[in-house]
């Protein structure tokens, strides 16, 4: 707990100066964060990142980030994202046969899905800070309070499991005290905060944002049971990778921004 504590601590104090700052640094952190991200889930299926199919995927990663205010650095070059991204494809697929097939159809799969998944998670996280600071810490306070919920109230009345192949110790009770407790974060948010949504609204899509936060939890704990690992990585002591910070956040980031934000 001591170390879990301190890793906070620390984390906070370096993350959330570039949070407020935001520009350029926000968006070399946010690149290194998925980078990370990235790197944890190809370890998983045992592919290297530091190699030629690791760093093509990565390449594709660095694409699907790139904010809409770079895309004149790609204009230069009379390309679009989706004809790059095309291109990087087609090297991984060609990348098997010249591998002959020790890089596999399966592993091109696996790779080009977890550029996507890491990718849109992280390019709609800088999207959404460019809308304002307030929906970065409306949704962290609201995945805080979904998580904390979940885990007091499932502990104190839990009784009926709800998915227990994927998560054994989360209930269905805790899942509704859950968005409950997010529901409190949003009342808080509308009546302090300067959100622009109206409150029943605001109520509306918070439901909808913790149930997919949720969602999002559950498929990171899929992917780690597949793949037999306790935890993403170990870059954060006491807390696991970055994957098991951000499983809720790559899923809500991208519904906010298409419930609310465009």
């Amino acid at each position: 707990m001591k170390q879990r504590i301190i890793t906070g601590v620390v984390a906070a104090a370096l993350f959330l100066p570039i949070v407020f700052y935001g520009k350029l640094p926000f968006v070399l952190l946010t690149y290194f964060l998925a980078t990370v991200g990235l790197y944890e889930l190809l370890k998983m299926k045992k592919l290297s990142i530091f190699s030629v199919h690791g760093l093509l995927t990565v390449f594709f990663l660095w694409v699907i980030l790139l904010p809409e205010q770079y895309n004149d650095l790609l204009n230069t070059f009379y390309y679009t994202k989706t004809e790059i991204s095309i291109a990087f494809i087609l090297l991984l697929l060609t990348y098997t046969v010249l591998t002959k097939n020790r890089f596999t159809f399966e592993d091109v799969g696996f790779s080009i899905l977890s550029a996507i998944y890491v990718g849109i998670g992280f390019y709609f996280f800088m999207e959404t800070r460019d809308a304002g600071i307030v929906y970065i810490f409306y949704l962290l306070f609201m995945i805080w309070a979904t998580d904390s919920g979940a885990y007091f109230i499932g502990k104190a009345i839990g009784k009926n499991k709800l998915w227990p192949e994927i998560s054994p110790n989360k209930t269905v009770e805790g899942s509704i005290g859950g968005v409950v407790s997010a529901l409190i974060v949003a009342v808080l948010f509308a009546v302090f905060s300067e959100i622009n949504a109206t409150f029943l609204y605001l109520l509306a899509i918070t439901v909808v944002l913790s149930i997919f936060g949720q969602i999002g939890d559950l498929v990171q704990s899929a992917f780690k049971r597949h793949f037999n690992v306790k935890d993403s990585g170990n870059i954060l002591p006491g807390h696991g990778g970055i994957l098991d910070r951000f499983d809720s956040l790559l899923f809500v980031l991208p519904l906010l921004n298409l419930f609310h934000l465009w």
